[in-house]
């Protein structure tokens, strides 16, 4: 019966979105900027780590949204005939909760592959040393755009755009640490902010204190990486030896009720 009801008052709410009485998506457009205040500070990066830049994040940010509205709507009629502030606030929680779910799903694959998205800042750093080597730190962020990995492209397209305009302040280096912050990435922004200050005949030793630090990311991406391939390991070894000991045990009081039956 319970079941029958949400069915029921599904099929109300879609009823209404289909025949334009409620509109979610003119709710939502109207609203955005009172909705964009939900939205997560690392959200537009958790969402490029996982899809690239073929998915719009406030494409998904809507869709969000949507859903959770369309959740609580459809609690709200459920309780339509007993409406009171207890069922407004439950519907409010359960369709807070929905649109949360989304937001914790990416956390999860973020988790799930952080060495391997934090492993990209170092391995794109150590192209563009080379390239600094032999052009200025704004030349060879141009240059190294073609070679860098998907996900830092539009980030990259932006900096150099507002460096190009005349921004010779260290906004345009934080704001790209800002939208990817993967390891130690405010660090490196500031060591190559550094790097297009200084002066030629300093050159070469910022570029040993730059190529270190690329160093000592690549190296803790490293023993990140053999870390979980130990843990992993271990884990089946466990796993391995609490199988075996489960069988020798069922094997054993096997054997002890077959002496005691004769």
């Amino acid at each position: 019966m319970y079941f029958e009801i949400i069915g029921l008052g599904a099929v109300i709410v879609f009823a209404l979105q289909f025949t334009k009485v409620i509109d979610l998506n003119k709710l939502v457009d109207d609203n955005k900027v009172h909705f964009r205040k939900f939205k997560e500070d690392d959200y537009d990066f958790l969402v490029r780590a996982k899809f690239g830049e073929a998915v719009d994040p406030d494409f998904l940010f809507g869709k969000r949204i949507r859903d959770g509205v369309l959740v609580g709507l459809i609690l709200l009629t459920l309780f339509i005939n007993s409406l009171s502030y207890l069922y407004v606030l439950a519907a409010l929680i359960v369709g807070f909760v929905v649109f949360k779910m989304g937001y914790s799903n990416l956390k999860k694959y973020y988790k799930a592959h952080l060495h391997q998205i934090d492993s990209l800042l170092p391995h794109y750093l150590k192209g563009l040393e080379i390239l600094v080597q032999h052009y200025t730190v704004p030349v060879a962020l141009g240059k190294s755009i073609d070679a860098a990995p998907e996900i830092f492209k539009k980030g990259l397209q932006q900096m150099i755009a507002e460096i190009n305009a005349g921004d010779s302040t260290i906004n345009p280096y934080m704001e790209f640490a800002k939208t990817y912050p993967v390891r130690d990435s405010m660090r490196m922004m500031r060591l190559l902010y550094r790097l297009s200050l200084g002066r030629q005949d300093r050159k070469q030793e910022q570029l040993l204190t730059f190529s270190r630090s690329i160093s000592s990311l690549q190296q803790k991406a490293r023993e990140t990486r053999y870390k979980e391939r130990l843990d992993k390991m271990e884990g089946k070894t466990m796993s391995m030896l609490l199988a075996t000991g489960a069988g020798v045990m069922i094997l054993l009081i096997f054997a002890v009720l077959q002496m005691m039956n004769m």
